[in-house]
């Protein structure tokens, strides 16, 4: 793919497309990242800093570019991880609620197909989520839970590196027009 420099950055209307995906991938994509997110850190504890459910809904919310579909998007995978997880019912429903509807919103404005630019995304969410998740901790649920700046960026830098790689596995499934 070649990008023009005027066009790295900003699209033009006819330039936006809608990616479509089969409803299997919508489903089972989210489910497994899901499971993994509950199940793999129990086995394997270095691997409990990858938030997958984030990164998965960020990706089907920037490629179907629909605020509604990225806030149905979120709002399902938000309350399928908080059924599973030990948090209260609802936190992780809200946040990433919120997370598909900007990423959809964003999807919408760039080309979200560059990796520089997934990357950068892929940073901003992680660290918007943290800050969501601690805001909604904190008037809520009434919980004194610190933001812990330096640990945050850093994990943000590490799940942005894991969503470019995801999403470049993902773009694989798309449906061909």
């Amino acid at each position: 793919m070649r990008y023009s420099d005027d066009n790295i950055l900003l699209h033009t209307q006819r330039d936006t497309q809608i990616s479509r995906f089969k409803a299997w991938v919508l489903f089972f994509v989210p489910l497994a990242a899901i499971l993994f997110q509950v199940y793999v850190p129990l086995f394997f504890q270095f691997l409990a800093y990858l938030e997958l459910p984030l990164i998965v809904t960020v990706y089907f919310a920037l490629m179907r570019r629909s605020p509604v579909g990225g806030l149905l998007v979120g709002a399902f995978v938000g309350l399928a991880q908080d059924s599973l997880s030990k948090n209260p019912l609802g936190m992780f429903g809200i946040t990433k609620t919120i997370i598909g509807y900007v990423a959809a919103s964003v999807g919408l404005r760039l080309d979200v197909d560059h990796p520089l630019i997934r990357l950068i995304l892929g940073f901003f969410f992680y660290v918007f989520h943290q800050f969501i998740f601690w805001a909604l901790s904190r008037s809520l649920l009434a919980q004194q839970v610190p933001f812990e700046t330096q640990r945050t960026l850093v994990l943000a830098l590490l799940n942005a590196i894991v969503a470019v790689s995801l999403f470049h596995f993902l773009d694989k499934l798309k449906e061909r027009s």
